[in-house]
């Protein structure tokens, strides 16, 4: 069957708003490269030690790291536009500023250190706000397509952006890779300046949430998703052992294969290559294998092309295994991706990615310096056929970890629950509160309800309980009491609004067991404290 115009791969550029963005993007991300490229290059000549040159790339992603989860919660509670626009804005402004130092040959290799980890602390709050504002620049049923154009979109800056960097060096001197990266933010300030932007619809009956507690929210949904717990243990490994060819390969391409800037280019600009045509063939490696089993063979691929890179010695087969290794890395990272964005609902969607990046990038961070610190203990070699072994033996032992369980789970909201009955004087903030749940169960049900009522657990503290349990009463056999704290009754309100359709599920095998005309019986309880005495 012929898909139709909504699922065609070009589809979003249907939507001039996407198209300007995507486009600015596109720009933005190249420029990103080149500054990738070019701090790998300058540190290669400042300071050409392993652990100092792989610092780079954790000064690159540690910020992510550091500020992913409070720029998720930031972009699920303000004006997404409006915080795009401050983080591209400083970005802008720290770029400049090192592109200036760059030119006036001022740079030190701390200086690069830490402009590099502010570009990156700017990059950690950029990305949950534009991956979470996708939805708001297309229909629903152009989606799939959206996030698919976004990957190729940076894997098309990853091929142009360091060979031009390369280019550039060696043509016109190291500065002006970073001008160049300094100029790309004004592209995408001016894009975001352009867009009509519309602030999402939501309940105003509630109060906006806190940033704190929207934090808390976020991993304790990561915390109790069985989903992306299995896909953030594949992506902890992967990063971990094959950034060891990210963090080392300015200093492989200078001393191993004897080469310049302009090679560096090449070499990157070959990895993204590959990564474009691992990308256009993974439709049809997905008819054949499963997420588990693309991901087997991504890190195998990564894995030998580490091996590679640790005796190889001629430029031209460095080109083509660079290429390889892009296929391999692509495989990988675009399977992760989907399983991670499989696995979360819209109200949590930017603070769950956020949590996954972090988990990405510390990953990334701590594996540049590690393999950094190994080269310089033992040799280039030793470290990365031990990364090279490494991704092997871990991509065996995770195997049982599934992939893209997410995506037979229906995430839409039930609002099955009703309103709860109270008094009139309760305020958003009063609590803790406590909610009691009420079921009769036949003696020969009583094993299977108990299985079946723990299995509801996780769904309960994903959405904002905790303290979660199950008695029965002593004196009458078959009375169960569910048990649950939350922190306020706005959060047990918001519970409301973010149950789904497959908690619902979970919720109907349990109430199932119940017998009695009447459902079970729910109960509220709101902390109290003597007059002029507050919680704590």
């Amino acid at each position: 069957m012929k898909p139709n115009k909504h699922e065609s791969a070009l589809a979003p550029f249907r939507h001039r708003t996407f198209t300007v963005l995507w486009l600015a993007a596109l720009i933005s991300n190249i420029g990103t490269w080149m500054h990738s490229v070019g701090a790998g290059w300058l540190m290669a000549s400042l300071s050409p030690t392993p652990l100092v040159v792989a610092l780079v790339q954790t000064a690159t992603t540690l910020p992510v790291f550091l500020f992913a989860l409070p720029a998720g919660a930031l972009a699920d509670i303000f004006n997404r536009r409006s915080l795009l626009l401050l983080t591209n804005g400083f970005m802008f402004a720290a770029a400049s500023a090192f592109a200036a130092l760059v030119w006036m040959e001022q740079v030190t290799a701390e200086l690069l250190l830490l402009f590099t980890f502010l570009l990156g602390a700017g990059s950690a709050f950029t990305a949950p706000a534009w991956q979470s504002a996708i939805p708001q620049m297309i229909p629903r049923e152009d989606l799939p397509q959206a996030v698919a154009l976004g990957g190729i979109s940076i894997n098309l800056s990853r091929a142009i952006g360091p060979a031009l960097a390369g280019m550039l060096i060696v043509t016109y001197g190291m500065a002006l890779p970073f001008a160049a990266n300094a100029i790309s933010f004004i592209i995408i300030i001016a894009a975001l300046l352009w867009w009509k932007y519309s602030t999402p619809v939501v309940n105003h009956m509630l109060p906006p949430e806190r940033v704190v507690s929207a934090m808390k929210a976020g991993m304790r949904y990561a915390w109790h998703s069985q989903p992306l717990k299995h896909t953030m243990w594949h992506v902890m490994g992967f990063m971990f052992f094959a950034n060891a060819a990210w963090g080392l390969l300015p200093i492989i391409s200078k001393n191993q294969f004897s080469a310049d800037a302009a090679f560096f280019g090449l070499l990157m600009g070959a990895i993204g290559i590959g990564a474009i045509l691992g990308a256009l063939c993974l439709p049809r490696l997905k008819i054949r294998l499963n997420a588990n089993q693309l991901v087997a063979l991504g890190t195998v691929i990564t894995a030998l092309i580490i091996g590679y890179f640790a005796v190889g010695s001629d430029p031209t087969l460095a080109i083509i295994a660079g290429f390889i290794f892009g296929i391999g890395w692509i495989l990988v990272l675009a399977t992760i991706n989907v399983s991670a964005q499989q696995a979360l609902p819209d109200w949590v969607r930017a603070r769950g990615l956020a949590v996954f990046l972090m988990v990405f990038f510390g990953s990334m961070s701590l594996g540049a310096a590690f393999w950094g610190w190994l080269a310089g203990e033992t040799s280039i070699m030793h470290a990365l056929f031990a990364a090279s072994t490494g991704a092997i033996v871990f991509t065996g032992l995770a195997y049982r970890f599934k992939l893209q369980q997410g995506q037979y789970l229906d995430f839409t909201p039930s609002l099955h629950w009703p309103e709860p009955v109270v008094r009139e004087n309760v305020t958003h903030d009063a609590g803790p509160v406590i909610i009691q749940i009420k079921y009769n169960v036949a003696e020969n049900d009583r094993e299977d309800f108990l299985h079946a009522i723990y299995r509801l657990k996780a769904a309960r503290q994903r959405d904002g309980a905790y303290h979660w349990g199950v008695y029965e009463d002593a004196a009458q056999s078959g009375c169960f009491i569910e048990h649950f704290a939350e922190e306020s009754w706005a959060a047990h309100l918001r519970h409301h609004e973010r149950v789904t359709h497959a908690d619902k599920a979970l919720q109907d095998t349990v109430l199932a067991f119940h017998q009695g005309r009447n459902a079970p019986e729910v109960r509220h309880y709101i902390a109290a404290y003597p007059p002029g005495k507050k919680a704590g």
